[in-house]
């Protein structure tokens, strides 16, 4: 189980077709899985000249592209571990996980937002000049439980975690997809997810396992997606509901042209039913699918399969549902005593399974809570239906999605409450139909301190000081107090009431 055998498989099978293309305003870079072999033990090589050495955390720092494949791609031929930064935190961010990673390199695109302090850095393009001429390194054939890759995800306290994923978690996940989905070798999918996150890496790998291609783009573009599912052929793409929609308004979407899409997986926020119906309609022959899953599963462990999609089947109450555990994957729903509760109740979602992570990078405490008799504790709350269909109910752990990204509540109530003028903060997620959800703020001034939409753009600034974009506020709410429990806790399912009343 070591990720880079699918490539030996691929070149071995048919080394001069495409295996990856990259979109840009500039145009297009294609690589046959030959010239993919070839590079990736090249860049390995230069990594290994550069001090680089099995086990070691290289940061990586890029949209979408080749440039970013290939280097993941080096890490895992050499031993090392992978670790994709989101493009979209601030420097403070960036700088926090480069020194908890304890990265020995961090390779970036482009131009670096910011200077690390204690990282060396290189750019791709650097990297690629490093590898021209030097002797291909042989491939370790790294795998098993050794670490493929550390994908950060926030902490309900605010500190983000390391998720340690090994390159059998990651195969056991793509495992547990294509059990339930054929995965065909000659497919080709379109990587619009981010790869700093798992729904876009999980796929990159699921691609890589069997031998399929990409194509890469390093954002979303309604146009730009167009394009390159007519003229590329694109067979299958992960999207979240507000990106479908602006495919399908876009004045230039032509159904006849796009047929070739085959495959449409969604995720992160509900799909309304007039919405899949209008794709549908454009894609009769496409199948629909919805999973969940989280970083600490290396991707889905349960699939609602197409069928439960159709609208022949909508009277069977599967369209909300998550569908049932996937292949390798065991999922109860427990009370806080930790007892499996009856089915149709509603818990906490437990899961089990190889596709479970190893833990948190250097928080064994934390590991420790997320665990309970061998079982990962998601903190999402569930109920299941007697034929094992899961469906999501809340979110035990205090985060918001919006546009298919984690913000942790607590992160940004503690960014705001540093605010001078704060004496208090609630984070609660609104219905947004462009994000699925939006981030909106209840705030109890100090005394003397003047509400208003002056104060409102203050405090969106002071935040966008310390926080991605999407973390930060886009709504609201002064109060004089916040509604607390019995317990002291500040009651959110009475904030969501009112900012939604």
């Amino acid at each position: 189980m070591y990720l880079t055998q699918g490539l030996h498989r691929a070149v071995q099978r048919h080394p001069q077709e495409i295996a990856l293309v990259h979109l840009d305003e500039q145009g297009e870079r294609r690589w046959t899985f030959a010239q993919l072999f070839d590079e990736v033990g090249r860049q390995a090589a230069a990594l290994q000249g550069r001090g680089v050495r099995a086990g070691d955390r290289v940061a990586l720092l890029s949209g979408n592209s080749d440039a970013l494949i290939m280097a993941i791609l080096a890490c895992w031929w050499l031993g090392a571990v992978a670790c994709p930064l989101n493009i979209r935190w601030n420097k403070s961010e960036l700088a926090y996980a480069l020194n908890d990673s304890d990265a020995v390199l961090l390779l970036h695109h482009a131009d670096l937002p910011f200077t690390p302090e204690h990282t060396p850095h290189l750019s791709f393009s650097n990297l690629a000049h490093e590898a021209q001429g030097l002797t291909p390194l042989p491939d370790t054939r790294t795998g098993g439980e050794h670490l493929a890759a550390l994908l950060y995800t926030g902490g309900t306290t605010g500190r983000s975690k390391g998720v340690m994923l090994s390159h059998a978690n990651f195969w056991s996940a793509s495992m547990t997809r294509g059990a339930e989905l054929n995965n065909a070798p000659d497919s080709v999918s379109l990587l619009v997810a981010p790869l700093f996150h798992v729904a876009g890496l999980g796929r990159m790998v699921g691609q890589l396992i069997v031998g399929g291609r990409w194509v890469t783009m390093a954002q979303f573009r309604t146009p730009a997606v167009l394009d390159a599912i007519a003229r590329l052929h694109i067979h299958d793409i992960i999207v979240v509901p507000s990106m479908l929609q602006s495919l399908l308004d876009d004045p230039g979407f032509d159904a006849a042209q796009l047929q070739s899409l085959n495959r449409i997986a969604f995720g992160a926020a509900p799909m309304p039913p007039d919405l899949l119906d209008r794709a549908l309609a454009a894609w009769p022959q496409a199948e629909f699918f919805q999973a969940y899953g989280l970083t600490e599963t290396a991707g889905a462990v349960c699939i609602n399969l197409p069928a439960n999609h159709l609208p022949q089947a909508r009277g069977q109450g599967l369209l909300t549902s998550v569908g049932r555990a996937g292949l390798g994957a065991e999922i109860k729903i427990v009370d806080e005593q930790h007892q499996e509760v009856p089915r149709g109740e509603v818990g906490e979602i437990v899961v089990r399974g190889p596709m479970v992570m190893q833990g948190y990078w250097k928080q064994p405490e934390a590991t420790a809570l997320a665990f309970r008799d061998g079982w990962f504790c998601t903190g999402d709350a569930g109920r299941m239906r007697e034929d094992g269909y899961l469906f999501i109910v809340d979110r035990l752990k205090d985060m918001i999605i919006s546009g298919g990204e984690n913000v942790y509540c607590s992160e940004v109530e503690t960014v705001l409450r540093s605010h001078p003028q704060v004496a208090q903060a609630a984070i609660v997620g609104v219905p947004s139909v462009k994000w699925g959800e939006a981030v909106h703020a209840f705030v109890v001034l100090q005394p003397s301190s003047p509400a208003g939409d002056a104060l409102s753009a203050e405090l969106k600034d002071f935040c966008q000081q310390s926080l991605a974009g999407y973390k930060c506020p886009r709504s609201f709410s002064f109060v004089a107090e916040l509604p607390l429990s019995a317990a002291g806790k500040i009651l959110k399912n009475v904030l969501r009431e009112q900012v939604r009343a």
